[in-house]
């Protein structure tokens, strides 16, 4: 079973990178030829990439069609990327760690650290894939309210600085529920913050946001209203 499982891992993430689950769900049922045609991708591979997910449960075949289709539930853990259970970005943090198995390997030897920055990317594409939804589904709607007098003063205009920010998306959704507010995000993966500020730009909020290169001794101590922890707290 767990070799099974693990098989099936490299195939959600071809899932996830060409779009097959969210041609599937927004168009289905499909024949492999139709799902092909639909994703610019070759049938003779479509064919087998389906019959593997339907024989693991992920999607689901009619026999008297030749045709496969997604259930609610398959849809709101592999193609609804604003679901709160949406899962392929987990796949990312299980691929990098094979990835960076031989750097690993040297860390068991030496006995020394291994720098967040010193992943494959994967990492963290899929912290931000994974993390995300779970910011879309609480951050505004119960994890700010539940701070006495916060949501008053991020609806009035407040500092915020987002340590750790990764790709922004924390930082990101809450500055565009909160307009007036003026958000910076902080991380030292250089990389992380170019993709965030080019998130923040695809947005919209580029004009409330800020995000910086800078390490835990760097950024400013003083004069922010909240300060968060969300992706360097979940990596933690």
């Amino acid at each position: 079973m767990e070799l099974g499982a693990s098989m099936q891992g490299p195939a959600i993430l071809i899932g996830e990178q060409l779009g097959l689950y969210k041609a599937l769900s927004a168009k289905g049922p499909m024949t492999p030829k139709a799902l092909a045609e639909d994703t610019a991708t070759a049938e003779r591979y479509i064919r087998e990439w389906l019959a593997g997910q339907a024989a693991g449960g992920y999607v689901n075949y009619d026999a008297a069609t030749g045709k496969y289709a997604m259930t609610p539930e398959q849809v709101f853990t592999l193609a609804n990327e604003d679901s709160p259970v949406y899962i392929p970005g987990a796949f990312y943090l299980v691929s990098s760690i094979y990835k960076d198995r031989g750097k690993i390997a040297d860390a068991f030897r030496t006995g020394k650290g291994l720098g967040w920055h010193e992943h494959h990317n994967d990492l963290f594409l899929g912290t931000h894939k994974f993390f995300r939804s779970s910011y879309l589904t609480n951050l505004v709607g119960s994890w700010l309210p539940s701070l006495d007098g916060v949501v008053g003063k991020l609806e009035a205009g407040a500092l915020v600085a987002d340590v750790g920010c990764g790709y922004g998306s924390s930082t990101i959704i809450m500055a565009k529920a909160f307009p007036k507010s003026r958000f910076f995000g902080y991380d030292y993966h250089l990389e992380s913050i170019e993709w965030a500020r080019n998130a923040a730009v695809t947005e919209g909020v580029s004009g409330n946001t800020t995000f910086e290169a800078a390490l835990a001794k760097d950024y400013p101590r003083n004069g922010f209203d909240l300060v968060t922890y969300f992706d360097c707290l979940n990596d933690m």
